[in-house]
């Protein structure tokens, strides 16, 4: 039963990461994309149905974490209560730019809630990078149950007082920055048309080269900095499936985006986000949270589960309850589905 609650959470998270990644990528490419406030509407429009209901997922997969695991759920938020914090900032000030645009007249109050909901996307998808990267890394926990880090200390992996930030978490967030980036770029060149539109395409391919780049060598470091996922990888070759499925939605996406297959493209790369995800998880599995202090020290699924009888119970309820979540997403996602173009101003009718 752990086990299975090891993969809802994993399914989750992967979903959060596809869904709000492109609404993330969307908002840090806004600024660059969008010259006028017709094209910034016409960007907000493609996300506004949808932004807050893909964050559901990431409100699932905290429910998930505190039924299936409430000692992991207790450890990990009292280790990382400082970027927690900066992460729960950082999702009210994107909501409350995207919310108050429409409703504030005037053209400064818009600007700098345009800059806001630019900056806390970039911030967020960063910072959810660099929380992966600790998760891979490691904690410094030793025999006692809890442990605390600091925003930073000596940006050193191998530290044993290592930071939340470090050369490595650092690499991470960068990658997930420019992954998410080429999510919100195709995700915008299939969603709308004109301008903004033309120059999403022209980032897609050069976004997509530093995306591969980066996927690479975080990829080499990462076996470097935690042996455990090559060790589990290469122990136990089925899981080898993951981040071989990652390499041809990687190659996929760029091919059908060049035969003009906007929608797939799109697609496949949502695919290589979640495979990704399901690489890293796959690569620990059944570690939870590895010791960057001493493997003895790290945190496994049976250390932390809860009782089967729990767990049966929830196994019962928990597909009902995700299945409803995941209708009402394809059928928002359909529903919006069309291509959009640029917004008449405020206040005057579309043509």
């Amino acid at each position: 039963m752990g086990t299975l609650f090891f993969c809802f959470l994993a399914f989750l998270l992967a979903g959060y990461v596809v869904l709000d990644g492109y609404d993330l990528g969307t908002g840090i490419l806004h600024l660059g994309l969008a010259r006028t406030d017709a094209e910034r509407r016409q960007l907000l429009g493609t996300i506004g149905p949808l932004w807050d209901g893909n964050e559901v997922y990431l409100v699932a997969a905290g429910g998930t974490l505190f039924f299936a695991f409430p000692e992991l759920y207790a450890l990990s938020f009292s280790g990382f209560y400082l970027p927690l914090m900066i992460v729960l900032w950082l999702l009210i000030v994107r909501g409350v730019s995207i919310e108050l645009r429409s409703h504030l007249p005037s053209p400064l109050w818009r600007e700098a809630l345009d800059v806001t909901f630019s900056a806390s996307s970039l911030l967020l998808a960063f910072f959810l990078g660099v929380a992966i990267g600790n998760v891979i890394r490691g904690v410094p926990r030793e025999p006692g149950a809890w442990f605390l880090q600091p925003l930073w200390t000596d940006f050193q992996a191998a530290s044993r007082d290592t930071g939340i930030l470090d050369w490595y978490t650092v690499l991470v967030g960068a990658t997930a920055t420019f992954a998410l980036a080429e999510q919100g770029a195709l995700w915008l060149n299939f969603r709308t048309s004109g301008p903004v539109r033309e120059r999403a395409r022209a980032l897609v391919l050069p976004v997509w080269g530093i995306s591969g780049a980066l996927t690479v060598v975080m990829s080499g470091v990462t076996f470097l900095v935690q042996p455990l996922v090559p060790a589990t990888l290469f122990h136990q070759p089925a899981r080898l499936i993951f981040p071989l499925a990652g390499i041809l939605a990687l190659g996929g996406s760029v091919l059908a985006y060049r035969r003009g297959r906007d929608e797939l493209a799109f697609g496949l790369w949502s695919g290589f986000l979640a495979m990704l995800l399901a690489s890293a998880a796959a690569g620990l599995y059944p570690v939870l949270l590895p010791s960057s202090v001493d493997p003895a020290f790290s945190v496994t699924l049976e250390q932390v589960r809860a009782d089967d009888r729990s767990l049966r119970l929830g196994a019962v309820w928990w597909p009902i309850g995700i299945a409803l979540a995941v209708a009402y997403t394809v059928y928002v996602h359909w529903r919006f589905s069309n291509r959009l173009g640029p917004e008449p101003p405020a206040g005057k009718p579309p043509p």
